[in-house]
Order: C-alpha cells, then structure tokens, then sequence
C-alpha cells in the first residue's frame, strides 16, 4: 500500500481503514510485532531511496520529491540517519 502511488504515502488511518481496523488496533497489532506506523514508512522510504539512487540517474532534488521530502536536504539527512552514507555514497 506505501508504494502504490509515488510521492503519496498513505497515512495510518487510510492504511487501517484498507485492512478493515481501526488505526487504533493497527497501531496495537503493530506494537506486538515490535514496529510502528513510523517505522515501517521510514523502512519503505529508506529503501526506496537506496533503490533509486543505485539503479536510476534521478537526481537527488527529484528522489526527495518522489519519496515526499518537502526539501532534498531532509532527503541527505535521513539517508544519513539510516544508512550512515550519503547521496553520493550509494550512487556508488
């Protein structure tokens, strides 16, 4: 559902609704697991990042607004937090 339509990622509550719960036993059946809404879109974001970066030519500017950063430093920064790497570093 986070990778139907680029640059839009649903939030929790159209996610819940779509898997008929409310977003309170979404948020629930998420904590069991160990995980949360937040992290699951930040994994999907990170990896579609590091898919972009290594397999297409787009520039940074236009991933960041794929991936719905309202500012490509943002972008350099949560590759930062995630990866440890920049932009440059996992074009490599």
């Amino acid at each position: 559902m986070l990778m139907r339509q680029p640059g839009e990622f649903p939030g929790m509550e159209v996610v819940a609704k779509a898997l008929q719960m409310t977003s309170r036993t979404l948020r629930r059946r998420l904590e069991s697991e160990g995980t949360s809404f937040v992290a699951i879109v930040d994994d999907v974001r990170c990896s579609l990042a590091t898919e972009y970066l290594k397999t297409t030519r787009m520039s940074t500017d236009d991933i960041a607004m794929l991936l719905g950063f309202s500012d490509p430093a943002n972008l350099r920064r949560a590759l930062k937090r995630w990866t440890g790497k920049g932009p440059g570093e996992l074009r490599r």
